[in-house]
């Protein structure tokens, strides 16, 4: 299929959705093809703003980038090689937090070995882009684009804090296009939130029941499950361009009934240490 406007070969082509015309998508946007329905189109834009959200997140976080017209996307689940990449960097990051906590641990006084930091680390990753894939496969189902993507600043940070005492786990964000009502904000949004708190809970779960034959991988798991309760905590801050603002401003009883269980989980995983 050719672009109507440049006659560019489109494998998948935009679709417009006020004139029908087939775009590039360089032309995909009404302005960019001299769209005969431009006026509808601002109108509907006009229409939408409150529903329209574009906010960028780092770390736990992630970004909205609502369109006003219909986005192709993949099946739920799919990965592009592009994701993968970025998605095995930010892996990588995030393993290398989880040795720098280990070996401070042992500068303070801790007897971690290096199988210890490894399921700890591991532990980690999987605690983050568990995370990240509940808010792109929740996007995907209602149909947007979703991708992971490393952030310059956040991957930065992140390498940076590996040697430093003080740690930062936000090397990317989550990357969503379409358009979605405020059903699908929430529940874009509380899925990672919730996916922490699940975590938390089965760390917790497996930290007792080791607590007598591996005490050490008791602690481990003990400490895991803090981290995944805290950032539940922290990203449901309703606030800036965390998760919990998000879901604040759509219906504030979702968000207490998802931040008062990760508040106790917090605490209780405090008073374990």
């Amino acid at each position: 299929m050719k672009c109507q406007v440049c006659g560019t070969e489109v494998t998948m082509p935009y679709t417009c959705p006020y004139c029908g015309g087939q775009f590039c998508s360089q032309h995909r946007l009404p302005e960019n093809h001299t769209c005969p329905q431009i006026s509808r189109a601002r109108t509907q834009r006009q229409k939408t703003v409150e529903e329209v959200m574009t906010q960028t997140g780092s770390g736990y976080n992630y970004s909205f980038n609502f369109n006003p017209q219909p986005v192709r996307t993949h099946r739920s689940g799919v990965f592009s090689p592009k994701e993968l990449k970025h998605i095995g960097i930010a892996a990588l990051l995030v393993i290398g937090i989880g040795f720098s906590i280990g070996f401070y641990n042992n500068i303070y006084g801790g007897n971690w070995s290096i199988a210890m930091m490894a399921v700890f680390s591991v532990c980690m990753m999987t605690s983050f882009l568990a995370h990240e894939i509940a808010h792109k496969i929740t996007a995907q189902k209602r149909g947007l684009w979703a991708e992971f993507r490393l952030t310059m600043w956040g991957a930065i940070l992140t390498l940076v804090s590996v040697i430093l005492p003080f740690k930062l786990i936000a090397p990317g964000a989550m990357m969503i296009g379409g358009t979605a009502d405020r059903r699908g904000i929430l529940k874009i949004s509380i899925a990672g939130p919730i996916t922490n708190i699940i975590f938390a809970s089965v760390f917790f779960a497996l930290s007792l029941a080791l607590r007598l034959t591996i005490g050490q991988y008791s602690f481990i798991f003990a400490y895991v499950g803090f981290i995944n309760a805290f950032m539940a905590v922290f990203n449901l801050i309703p606030i800036g361009v965390l998760d919990g603002f998000k879901i604040f401003s759509v219906n504030k009883k979702v968000w207490a009934i998802a931040f008062i269980p990760s508040v106790i989980l917090a605490i209780y995983g405090y008073l374990l240490f």
